[in-house]
């Protein structure tokens, strides 16, 4: 399966998803998920991610001083996407990957499009015990499903009225522990071979460049106008997406 070619696109693209994370503190997995389920289909793009992902989560999460209070915040969060994340992989294992890109395709092209049309929401922090518990369940499915916790994971977080710099290192500590989820749940269910670790841990080198020279761009770039080039962007992946499941549905149909 592996050759320069694809290795090249690989690595290439985790430069990219790192520079995208570095510089608005999300974004690894929509946009190496995105290009790579069009390349080596979805079930390895999410094998692949996992060192990455961890790596630059738990970067990201060191960083700012919040920890304890970000944990404080999310515990219920994570527990509860944690659960969601085995049973979403339960589905990943028994589902043929074409359904799935799909549904990733539409939650890229749903979490985008909300995100650029949405103001800002926030939502009271007397309601985060109750509002947690079913957004980390449904997070966490999603997670497993499709390896990326976008819907309504990171709208949630969003709408918890953090400043910047906390909600970045917020996310970091979720991220974190919905990608051990995920690695645990993968490889439960057989789907972390060791040819894709090998792959997934070389590609940590091409994201931390990329998560580097991320944090140099923010500095200069106004933040309004990156996110509408990146979301429009994700929708168009997304869309993608969707359009070479489909067609892969219909194959398989026919």
């Amino acid at each position: 399966m592996w050759n320069l070619e694809l290795l090249t696109i690989v690595f290439a693209t985790f430069v990219l998803a790192g520079m995208v994370k570095g510089i608005i503190g999300l974004g690894l997995p929509s946009v190496s998920l995105a290009i790579l389920t069009a390349t080596i289909g979805l079930k390895a793009a999410m094998a692949a991610l996992v060192i990455p992902s961890l790596v630059m989560n738990i970067w990201q999460a060191s960083i700012g001083g919040a920890f304890l209070e970000a944990l404080r915040r999310t515990w219920v969060l994570i527990v509860t996407a944690a659960i969601g994340t085995w049973f979403g992989a339960d589905i990943l294992a028994a589902s043929d990957g074409a359904l799935l890109s799909a549904l990733l395709g539409i939650l890229l092209v749903l979490y985008s499009a909300t995100s650029l049309a949405t103001p800002q929401i926030v939502i009271p922090p007397r309601l985060e015990p109750y509002l947690s518990p079913p957004i980390g369940i449904i997070s966490g499915i999603f997670t497993g499903m499709t390896g990326s916790f976008v819907v309504p994971g990171i709208l949630y977080m969003q709408a918890m009225g953090l400043p910047r710099d906390i909600l970045v290192q917020t996310m970091g500590v979720v991220f974190t522990a919905a990608t051990i989820a995920l690695a645990v749940s993968l490889g439960g269910h057989g789907l972390l071979t060791s040819e894709l670790m090998i792959v997934s841990t070389a590609s940590l080198v091409p994201a931390a460049l990329g998560m580097v020279l991320g944090q140099k761009i923010r500095v200069r770039l106004s933040d309004k106008r990156f996110r509408q080039v990146f979301f429009i962007g994700l929708i168009l992946l997304g869309l993608y997406i969707i359009v070479r499941a489909m067609d892969r549905i219909d194959w398989l149909a026919a």
